[in-house]
């Protein structure tokens, strides 16, 4: 059992720390590069210079979907729905296709005083083509603050431009501000390509398509995986020993095809470094390795759970489990492996693939801030300390770091 005491991840976090909003140059942040115990301070638009020529960077190309919806019950109450995931149809690429109707798992605000009426969507009439959809929610169930709940419309519109229409991209709370016109452009990373998440993958924000092409130039390869964050990841852990703290599932999707280009990788004996771009991409790549062994022991590979890193020592090599995967995938006919994740990473796991981090500063007592200890040897706050002494900027739109493992 995991005996992690959470105190031990906290740090003091002004609140003028925090970045309210992003760099008019999203290159432009600072870079803070930790490497053998020691910190160094650089400016993000230089990470071409610091990632070793032949690295290969994997990016997370999930993109934020406008989430949140206002409905108002008859008697004027306004009530948020935060739509969290697909219940039915059950998976992202169609239930954004959705024309009629469709229902999803969400966040219920103002919960208490949603008596299970039909609401109706509050647009103020401002908009005669929102108004012409119609758009309703019916509560089906509730557990709590969350429910299921079902959306119906008129007119024959995709639900992906229902949301684009009515509803406002889910920037984190700690903000403490509304959503504002910069966000729907800034609170994207420039390569989010497939719809799903709820909160943006922070540490590819920085990216810009000329420190993109530098890197290419410099011959570091760029691939992608996709996982879709959602709201559960950047929740405080609230359980006074980690071992208590739940992990929602994520759903994540890896080619075929890149599964081969690690796999080629590390037949060839190729030193260069796996890079991950942040947080979300090093859980994805690492819980390949356990959805490998699954299909080593079991014949498919299933969700990887919170704890099974921990369980057992796993003796199967990083090939193996790899090479057990694309042999599932060439079995089924599949071009992608489609399963999820509710993988914890603390101090005290093993990493099989991940070499370099790229990431942005996190909060104080969360499962991030773990994560970051784990990659570093427990030597996290080295770099939050010269962080904090050295004004840069924290959170989702804050400044960035490179770290090497430990």
């Amino acid at each position: 059992m995991i005996d992690i005491r959470i105190q031990d991840y906290n740090y003091e976090l002004p609140d003028e720390w925090i970045a309210k909003y992003p760099l008019p140059q999203r290159d432009a942040s600072k870079l803070l590069l930790y490497r053998d115990g020691t910190v160094t301070e650089h400016v993000f638009r230089d990470l071409p210079e610091l990632i070793p020529a032949g690295a290969m960077m994997v990016f997370n190309d999930t993109k934020v979907v406008p989430a949140r919806l206002f409905f108002r019950r008859d008697t004027g109450a306004l009530i948020e729905i935060f739509c969290l995931e697909p219940i039915d149809p059950p998976e992202y690429n169609t239930i954004f296709a959705a024309r009629e109707r469709c229902r999803w798992k969400c966040v219920i605000g103002n919960a208490k005083r949603w008596k299970g009426d039909i609401l109706h969507f509050a647009h103020g009439g401002q908009d005669p083509e929102v108004a012409a959809l119609d758009l309703t929610a019916d509560l089906v169930s509730r557990e709590g603050q969350t429910g299921t709940v079902e959306f119906r419309w008129k007119g024959g519109e995709l639900f992906s431009n229902v949301l684009d229409r009515c509803g406002r991209v889910p920037i984190p709370p700690y903000l403490n501000r509304e959503t504002e016109a910069i966000d729907l452009e800034r609170y994207q990373t420039t390569y989010a390509h497939f719809r799903g998440s709820v909160a943006a993958p922070t540490a590819g924000l920085h990216f810009t398509e000329e420190v993109l092409a530098r890197l290419r130039a410099k011959g570091v390869d760029t691939e992608t995986v996709c996982l879709h964050v959602g709201a559960g990841t950047f929740l405080p852990v609230k359980s006074e020993n980690v071992a208590d703290h739940p992990m929602h599932r994520e759903p994540f999707t890896v080619r075929k095809s890149f599964l081969q280009a690690l796999l080629d990788r590390r037949r060839e004996g190729r030193p260069q470094p796996l890079v991950a771009v942040g947080t979300t991409s090093v859980r994805t790549l690492e819980s390949l390795y356990y959805a490998g062994v699954s299909c080593i022991e079991k014949g498919q590979p299933e969700d990887v759970g919170q704890w099974v890193p921990y369980s057992r020592d796993y003796t199967y090599s990083t090939e193996e489990a790899l090479q057990a995967l694309k042999d599932y995938l060439d079995a089924q006919g599949l071009d992608e492996l489609r399963i999820g994740t509710r993988i914890i990473i603390v101090p005290g796991f093993r990493f099989r693939l991940v070499d370099l981090l790229v990431t942005n500063f996190h909060q104080p007592e969360s499962t991030l801030l773990l994560l970051i200890s784990a990659f570093v040897g427990g030597d996290w706050r080295t770099i939050y300390d010269y962080a904090l002494q050295h004004d840069f900027r924290f959170l989702s739109y804050g400044d960035s770091s490179l770290l090497y493992r430990v």
